[in-house]
């Protein structure tokens, strides 16, 4: 995608050709924009102003005449000046109208092509009128100015000659190359733009990546202390009971550590998010005496899909905490995972203690909304809902399917 970009700043070291001598600093700043355009002109000139007073001063010299010296020598620089300012200075003022790119390019092209036809007759009338200022001197010294006579071929050869001397005069110092680095400028400007957006993107996701780590790490592991304790408590009174809740807590930190060392932890699949929960719900109803029941519903596509780690867990825990263990007698958790309309909805339903104030507003799912809203913008959404039968609350993520943010 083609940018504009400021004409008056110098432009970024990465898209800067040429170094910091004097003689190119113009090219410090846009190619046809004023300060390019000063820039140039005084560089130009000025190397101008010493070729045209040796001319002036060699024309002086053949016909003996100081003022004849001096007209041939300001013609010489105005000629020349022009020649190689006028296309560059029309070209400036096009790309000034701040127009759509397309349209600036050719009328940049047309611009200088025109300052070079322009040049072309100034340099005919500057050409005749140095021409005359000399011819009489010229002839009073005896030397004559008219051409020998050639024989159509030399005149062929010298009139093709000629016409490549001029495409390449009025080409190159009329404004060639600089037209010619004014595309080039235009790619490299592109480029270096691309690249910053890359850049930013990326720091940008790592600055969520970090963010989102430290989102993980404030789900506070309720559970892993509750559990020891639980344990410490039946190792006296009921040693068998103790034993399977340790084995349910290996499995379960087996499930749950390996994914903590990977490399890439803030990423992961919802298999893997659902094995962890499993793992963890048979760790809860070994502790709480086998009063939980659990069940997880999702096909080997779905089960594929990318992810956020640390989402359901939390949304399995906050069904534990806030569900399950307040309500006495028997309970259930169901998490089911489906797509739908290009969503990947999941569900974790509990039938405890239902939805009570200030439940939604905890942190653990305050971390939820902030890694959604971090990951995905307003494509994803959460809700937090009464169940359907009057007992217990529904968690529902939708993220986008297939998509791992």
């Amino acid at each position: 995608m083609e940018r504009t970009y400021p004409l008056r700043q110098k432009l970024p070291a990465e898209v800067l050709v040429g170094g910091d001598a004097v003689w190119s600093r113009y090219r410090q700043y846009p190619v046809f924009g004023l300060r390019w355009l000063l820039g140039r002109s005084l560089l130009f000139c000025s190397v101008i102003a010493v070729v045209a007073a040796f001319i002036g001063a060699g024309s002086g010299v053949a016909v003996q005449d100081l003022g004849v010296a001096i007209k041939v020598g300001l013609t010489e620089f105005v000629v020349f000046s022009l020649m190689a300012t006028l296309g560059p200075a029309l070209a400036t003022a096009v790309r000034h109208r701040a127009w759509p790119v397309a349209r600036e390019r050719k009328a940049v092209v047309i611009a200088v092509l025109v300052g070079m036809v322009l040049s072309f007759f100034i340099d005919r009338v500057g050409s005749s009128y140095i021409e005359q200022l000399i011819k009489p001197g010229l002839e009073a010294a005896g030397l004559s100015m008219n051409p020998p006579t050639l024989t159509p071929l030399v005149k062929a050869i010298g009139l093709a000659i000629n016409v490549a001397g001029l495409v390449v005069v009025y080409g190159l110092f009329g404004g060639g190359l600089a037209l010619r680095a004014y595309f080039s400028e235009h790619r490299r400007w592109d480029e270096h733009h691309h690249e910053r957006e890359l850049s930013a993107l990326e720091g940008r996701v790592h600055e969520a990546d970090l963010r989102l780590g430290v989102l993980q790490a404030q789900v506070e592991p309720h559970f892993l202390f509750n559990t020891l304790a639980s344990v410490r408590a039946l190792v006296r009174q009921d040693p068998a009971q103790a034993e399977a809740t340790l084995d349910a807590l290996v499995d379960f930190l087996r499930a749950t550590i390996p994914k903590l060392r990977d490399d890439r932890g803030l990423h992961a699949t919802l298999g893997q998010q659902l094995d962890i929960c499993s793992s963890y719900l048979a760790l809860m109803q070994v502790r709480m005496g086998g009063r939980l029941a659990y069940a997880v519903r999702a096909d080997d596509a779905v089960r594929a899909s990318p992810f956020p780690p640390s989402l359901l867990i939390t949304l399995v825990e906050n069904a534990i905490k806030h569900g399950i263990e307040p309500r006495p007698g028997p309970g259930r958790i169901d998490i089911e995972a489906v797509r739908e309309d290009g969503m990947l909805r999941v569900q974790v339903r509990d039938d405890g203690a239902g939805l009570r104030p200030g439940l939604s507003t905890g942190v653990g799912l305050a971390n939820v909304r902030e890694q959604l809203s971090a990951r995905y913008g307003t494509r994803a959404a959460f809700a937090l809902t009464p169940a359907v039968d009057g007992r217990g609350v529904c968690a529902e993520i939708r993220v986008p399917l297939g998509s791992s943010a």
